[in-house]
């Protein structure tokens, strides 16, 4: 496919906004030229486009590329963060959660924060930086506190909040104060605020998802938006409960993935996450605005510009998984500021940033009714016409979908013949085929984007996974209490049996008296650990039978009080479903069901919507030579540069790869010290041009590391 390269210089034209001045929106221009040659912000821009203008490192030296220095973090383990560098200093968080100042030429330890505060068993993307003259502030979250620290020293500001932290609770109902509340996603900053993504509950017990904006300089809260509108706001009406705002079993809808901001227009662009619980929505009935959504929000006030719902209802946890980019897309021969979200599901979702309207057409297709009791599936979900998906769909697959590879293909068969792979098919008691998987197609590493060009880059996963509800029993009177509450909040991750899902990242319980203290675990049980959620709302008697049972040292005389499930329920709900667990559809080897590729990339033309090219991504080792070119599981985004380039790990492979972005080839690849799940930060000191990568392992079975590694020339 030939690639056309646009170049163009736009006038800052920005004379009014649509709201607060009343002009005509297709009107107004933005200025896009700008120098993408730092990298200060989460994944390089304000916009989040991943990109830079740096031009040392060339398609005709890039084979020349050396690791410039590395640095070991004191913590071993998974690093999702993106690195800032600002002034010659390279902020990033360990896998403890540690925040680290490195001298961004050498690799040197400057100053380390987070060894005397509690540790949170979280994964971190990174921190925010906000300066003002002399006032310079790196802002980062250590489990529901942000603090805001010291550039050159790391020590907490004393005039920030209570000093140097806020709770991020703060602005929140009191009855949600004591619910599981982090982020684990850097904040977007604008002028002096900051607004914070959430990672919250995906159960009943959830809090509500509200998105907050806090004063970098005072800490105070500035405004909220509640995504699960209150009387009188605009979207109440599309929850059938119009007490769902304060329903102690609904919640969320909240943005972890974080956001992107339109600076010249002064709005900031949220994707939310899905309404809680995940699967079942009989206390949720409605299409559950703002749930599932790019919301466009005055970043001043808050105040809702326009908004778009991805996913109506949603039962499969398909809520947007990454930031959206902001890029300028040509429509008849004129630039027009644009947004686009990837999903889940593969799809790519394009609007005109000022006004919401799409930019290619969606379509509401109907989709299968839902069977479960009390349950009310949305009949239709809304399918841009393009671009077409950036991966395979179930309801595209046969049975010369499943793997050549697998030795047991006939069990897989005959899972797949007998699953229900219709697109957006309810959760059932019986299994679905759900692909794209859980995590998606995209996931939290995003698109990058030629911000100037309308031309985006994707990673995509290939991994199917099996969707399935049971019937939720009532804990009866005589159960042993530390049973019941595993069998309330542990069953569907660790599984009845507790040997867990490794494959699918939630470990074994078997044994555990032999690897962990019970402290620790009861650490684990309150704050998370990595894609687990807290549950610092179990009663400490509950909390202990729980140890207990884990330990095999269950008090049988210590028994759960009868819990009647159905009188918290409404009248039309008979039953209550659980959500199974996350199985990942794999062969008796741990490797994909389907047939390869398992990992690909895109590049796609915003302004056509057609496709430049589509690549397998990465390789699978087990397979020795038949296992290249297979793709492999992927997260974490890339780097892509003016002058051609395009720079990502994110492969369980372990490499970190340079491609041509415009043809798709391989360029250079190198293997690192631990596979890289993270979107590496791009440059420039003393005139050198770098890259930096954070490798810590661990997802997907592999090998844990601590090091976080730069590359340059020699």
């Amino acid at each position: 496919m030939s690639f056309t390269k646009y170049r163009f210089s736009i006038s800052i034209a920005v004379v009014c906004f649509v709201i607060m001045f009343g002009c005509n929106p297709s009107e107004k221009e933005i200025s896009v030229k700008k120098e993408y040659v730092t990298w200060s912000s989460y994944l390089g821009d304000p916009g989040r486009s991943h990109y830079s203008a740096l031009s040392q490192i060339t398609k005709d030296n890039v084979q020349d590329l050396k690791v410039a220095w590395s640095y070991e973090a004191a913590d071993r383990g998974q690093m999702q963060m993106n690195p800032l560098v600002v002034d010659s200093i390279l902020y990033g968080v360990t896998a403890a959660l540690r925040v680290v100042a490195l001298n961004a030429e050498t690799g040197k330890e400057i100053w380390k924060f987070g060894d005397s505060v509690k540790v949170w068993h979280s994964n971190s993307r990174g921190v925010s930086y906000w300066g003002k003259g002399k006032d310079k502030r790196i802002l980062v979250t250590h489990g529901p506190y942000l603090y805001a620290l010291d550039v050159l020293t790391g020590t907490p500001i004393a005039s920030f909040g209570n000093n140097g932290k806020i709770d991020l609770r703060s602005g929140m109902p009191e009855s949600e104060k004591e619910k599981f509340v982090i982020s684990g996603t850097p904040g977007s900053i604008y002028k002096d605020l900051i607004v914070m993504p959430l990672r919250l509950s995906e159960g009943a017990d959830a809090a509500p998802g509200d998105v907050m904006a806090f004063n970098v300089i005072t800490g105070k809260l500035e405004w909220v938006f509640h995504t699960i509108p209150h009387p009188g706001e605009k979207g109440h009406e599309t929850w059938n409960d119009s007490t769902a705002y304060k329903s102690p079993l609904v919640g969320a809808a909240n943005n972890w993935a974080g956001m992107a901001v339109d600076e010249e227009a002064g709005i900031i662009f949220v994707p939310t996450g899905s309404a809680a619980p995940d699967f079942y929505g009989g206390n949720r009935l409605g299409s559950n605005l703002y749930a599932n959504c790019l919301l466009a929000l005055d970043a001043n006030t808050g105040e809702r510009l326009w908004h778009f719902q991805f996913t109506h209802h949603d039962l499969w946890d398909r809520d947007p998984p990454a930031p959206p980019n902001l890029l300028m897309v040509e429509r008849d021969g004129k630039k027009i500021p644009a947004v686009a979200q990837v999903t889940k599901q593969g799809y790519v979702y394009v609007f005109d940033r000022i006004t919401g309207k799409p930019l290619f057409d969606i379509e509401e297709v109907p989709v299968p009714s839902s069977t479960l009791e009390g349950e009310k599936a949305w009949p239709t979900q809304p399918i841009p016409v393009k671009p077409k998906p950036f991966a395979r769909m179930s309801q595209n697959l046969t049975e010369a979908d499943i793997s050549q590879f697998a030795q047991n293909k006939e069990e897989l068969l005959a899972f797949f013949k007998s699953a229900d792979k219709r697109q957006y098919a309810p959760p059932n008691l019986t299994p679905n085929f759900l692909f794209p998987g859980y995590d998606g197609a995209a996931e939290w590493g995003g698109a990058a984007a030629d911000p100037e060009d309308g031309i985006i880059y994707v990673n995509s996963n290939e991994m199917a996974w099996k969707l399935q509800v049971s019937l939720e029993d009532a804990v009866i009177n005589g159960s042993p209490m530390g049973e019941a509450t595993y069998q309330k909040y542990c069953v569907s991750c660790h599984q009845a049996d507790r040997k867990g899902l490794p494959a699918s990242g939630y470990p074994s319980l078997i044994d555990l008296q032999l690897r962990k203290e019970k402290n620790e675990v009861l650490d684990v049980i309150v704050k998370g650990n990595g894609m687990m959620t807290g549950f610092p709302q179990i009663k400490d008697d509950e909390k202990e039978a729980l140890l207990n049972f884990l330990w095999g040292q269950e008090v049988k005389q210590n028994v759960a009080e009868k819990e009647d499930l159905d009188s918290a329920r409404p009248d039309s709900r008979k039953k209550g479903y659980k959500h199974t667990g996350y199985n990942k559809f794999l062969d008796s080897n741990g490797l994909p069901g389907i047939t390869p590729p398992w990992g690909t990339m895109h590049a796609i033309d915003l302004n056509t919507g057609e496709y430049i090219w589509s690549i397998p991504f990465g390789n699978t080792p087990e397979l020795g030579e038949q296992g290249v070119g297979t793709g492999t599981e992927n997260y974490g985004g890339a780097v892509v540069t003016e002058n051609g380039l395009l720079f990502i790990g994110a492969t369980r492979d372990g490499y970190f790869r340079v491609f041509d972005k415009h043809t798709g080839e391989i360029l250079w690849e190198y293997k690192l010290p631990a596979a890289a799940f993270a979107t590496p930060a791009m440059y420039e000191v003393n005139g050198k041009q770098f890259i930096a990568i954070a490798c810590g392992g661990e997802k997907l079975g592999t090998e844990k590391g601590n090091q976080i590694v730069a590359f340059a020339l020699e």
